[in-house]
């Protein structure tokens, strides 16, 4: 099952700034993802990863600018914005009850005009983003029945059926073994292709973000402290000042960078 092709767009965030409850935790963030790329934000815990992605989400207040594709994204309505950028937390909330098919389709919700009800066209966008995850066979399964890689691919079903052009994730391995972890990352890069998507996640394991990411921002209390390829931001005297951390920092055979931890005397 296909569907409209859509162009991939770059994402340009200039001068980004984030405070919560009156503290500064992103502080003059500039970066630009260019269009079917993937650009990943490390950096250790506090640092603003988070706080940076919802901003570039539209759901946190900010100070600079977002733009989509050259489309200034503060201009734009919720639903304006939904259409253009899709969001997926650390921790979705996926009610129990509800199917797989049925919260799939609630990604729709930008598409449609005030209480309109989903028509064919939703319901094959939802069904093109069941079968691009493979998640055909669990339509009909209750959120509560899924694993937690189920569950972390049926949040990234929503997110496909709004049809974006930039997808926004926040830690999409966290939680999962191994394992999965090498599944979900392997879809999202399968996704760029296939689906012609932009990608921006947050990451805490460098050695995968360094493996998938095409460019890094390295954030420490919420200011870039590096950004670029992997090999010239996940060194071992970057690691060292910004995490505190004992590491040995060796490239792998297609030149990207494997971090391992060195243990202490």
């Amino acid at each position: 099952m296909t569907g409209p092709v859509r162009e991939p767009a770059g994402l340009d965030v200039s001068r980004l700034g984030v405070e919560l409850a009156g503290t500064p935790v992103v502080r003059e963030l500039s970066c630009a993802v260019a269009p079917g790329g993937w650009l990943a934000l490390i950096g250790p815990n506090g640092a603003g990863k988070s706080s940076a992605l919802r901003a570039m989400a539209g759901l946190a207040r900010h100070t600079g600018g977002v733009r989509v594709g050259g489309t200034d994204l503060g201009r734009l309505r919720g639903r304006e914005r939904a259409r253009l950028v899709a969001y997926v937390p650390q921790a979705p909330v996926l009610p129990p009850e509800m199917t797989v098919r049925e919260y799939v389709l609630l990604g729709r919700t930008p598409h449609l005009g005030h209480l309109a009800q989903p028509g064919a066209r939703d319901r094959e966008a939802a069904a093109r983003a069941l079968d691009a995850l493979g998640l055909g066979a669990f339509a009909a399964r209750r959120l509560s029945a899924l694993s937690g890689g189920e569950r972390q691919r049926v949040a990234l079903g929503r997110a496909l059926a709004q049809e974006p052009r930039l997808l926004l994730l926040d830690e999409p391995t966290s939680a999962l073994d191994l394992g999965h972890q090498q599944q979900v990352l392997d879809l999202i890069d399968g996704l760029r292709a296939g689906q012609r998507l932009t990608v921006v996640a947050t990451l805490h394991d460098l050695t995968a973000a360094a493996q998938y990411a095409d460019q890094l921002v390295l954030l420490d209390h919420g200011r870039v402290a590096a950004a670029g390829p992997p090999a010239e931001v996940v060194t071992e005297r970057l690691v060292s000042r910004v995490y505190g951390a004992r590491v040995r920092v060796a490239p792998d055979t297609a030149g990207r960078p494997v971090v391992t931890p060195v243990r202490g005397r």
